[in-house]
């Protein structure tokens, strides 16, 4: 630990000119006086680190010092590809790993491009999350993350949601919990809700997504599974991700739009290909340039509260409830505002 938090300490003074003990201390989460004493230890290893008394002054390293322990561990190596994904790396409890490879790639670089990790941080940032929700981190999730990098088999506890069917059934959808021997391969963030991707751990079982914050328990076990070579996470995500939006849209609606209102189609339902492959679909516009279109939605209750922010663009022709809906808030509306 302390062996660590001394290369830390060496490669913080190689990257920046001068540090003070409190720039250190809060840089190494110790105390000020821990510092003053890593500094000595590091002067009687041979280390040239020299203390700047008064205002102005802090450590710093004597005579262009510059280390050789720059080696990236196999964990640090990893997390660079993620670290364009600061919020990710915290939740999943590898900001450390983070840190160390950032600080050892930054003492390796020329004196000429060692303002390159800054002012590229400057320029390029990715926030995962989708806007006006507060993403909430699932508390078992560095717990699954430490399984998915060791490639070890998991049992965990899951909520599984109730079906559609028994939701219309019974006036609130029951959860039941089910105990699950998984195979844990990847973890997706996508709009702020963590997935894992994983196989049964019986021989031959399917790939599947899980939803993380309906895990209730994670226990991993001393075994480790062998990675299906011709697993590929990203094309597994985007194909089980198009499979899921296809699944839910189980109704249909017609709708006539303007060229306004198909242009605000594809926001106000969330989903581009559909709006797009039902344009294509379309017959020849009237003579005021409205179009037909059937639209696959998930209900006629998602469907009423995504079409109505298209407003007077478009028109509900079927189903004669929806229409009715329409109907009736569109006399509402008029009523309010005469």
């Amino acid at each position: 630990m302390r062996a660590a938090r001394l290369i830390k300490m060496v490669l913080l003074l190689q990257a920046r000119p001068t540090m003070t003990a409190t720039e250190l201390a809060r840089e190494l989460e110790v105390s000020e006086r821990t510092v003053t004493r890593d500094a000595q230890a590091l002067a009687e290893a041979g280390v040239p680190v020299y203390a700047d008394r008064g205002r102005a002054g802090g450590y710093r390293l004597v005579g262009g010092y510059r280390t050789r322990l720059t080696g990236l561990a196999r964990s640090e190596a990893e997390v660079l590809f993620l670290s364009g994904v600061p919020g990710a790396l915290r939740e999943m409890g590898l900001e450390d790993a983070a840190s160390a490879a950032r600080l050892k790639v930054s003492a390796a670089l020329l004196p000429s491009l060692k303002d390159a990790p800054s002012t590229a941080a400057q320029r390029f940032h990715l926030d995962a999350p989708g806007w006006w929700q507060e993403p909430k981190t699932p508390e078992l999730l560095p717990a699954v993350a430490e399984a998915v990098w060791d490639d070890r088999c998991v049992r965990v506890g899951y909520r599984r949601p109730a079906r559609r069917e028994a939701k219309r059934a019974t006036e609130h959808g029951v959860e039941r919990e089910v105990e699950r021997d998984l195979e844990p391969y990847g973890l997706v963030l996508k709009a702020g809700v963590w997935y894992l991707c994983a196989r049964a751990a019986e021989k031959g079982g399917d790939f599947r997504v899980y939803r993380l914050d309906r895990f209730t328990a994670v226990a991993a076990g001393e075994a480790r599974f062998v990675r299906d070579e011709g697993f590929d996470l990203p094309r597994f995500w985007e194909a089980r991700a198009e499979e899921f939006a296809r699944t839910v849209l189980r109704d249909t609606v017609v709708v006539r739009v303007s060229p306004a209102g198909a242009a605000l189609l594809p926001h106000t339902t969330g989903d581009r290909g559909v709006v797009r492959e039902a344009l294509e679909r379309a017959g020849e516009p009237d003579e005021e340039g409205r179009l037909t279109l059937t639209l696959p939605v998930e209900s006629q209750e998602v469907a009423y509260s995504q079409l109505m922010a298209v407003g007077p663009e478009l028109e509900v022709l079927e189903p004669a409830e929806l229409r009715t809906r329409f109907t009736e808030a569109a006399r509402a509306l008029r009523q309010l505002y005469e």
